[in-house]
């Protein structure tokens, strides 16, 4: 966690889940549409948004590709395999 300026604390990125992302992305792009922000606010709420989209999409590459991934067994039993977005770059 960091604190921003007004006070704010906020959680690292990195450790937030798919839909914590999507929520806090959503906040900031209302806030953004609002208007009326400072310049600084409104770039450190932009730069925010874009590593929170990269986050959401990581996420949904990982889960892609986890459902890609399925495998049926002889039995008919489905397994799903754990496979990172970078595995499978390095597969391709």
């Amino acid at each position: 966690m960091s604190e921003q300026p007004g006070g704010e604390v906020t959680v690292g990125i990195d450790g937030l889940s798919f839909d914590d992302a999507l929520a806090e992305l959503q906040r900031t792009v209302a806030e953004l549409e609002q208007g009326g922000l400072q310049l600084e606010r409104s770039i450190a709420l932009y730069e925010r948004g874009v590593a929170l989209h990269e986050r959401c999409a990581g996420l949904l590459g990982d889960a892609e590709l986890r459902v890609q991934k399925l495998l049926e067994r002889s039995s008919g039993v489905l397994e799903a395999a754990e496979i990172r977005a970078a595995e499978a770059a390095d597969q391709e």
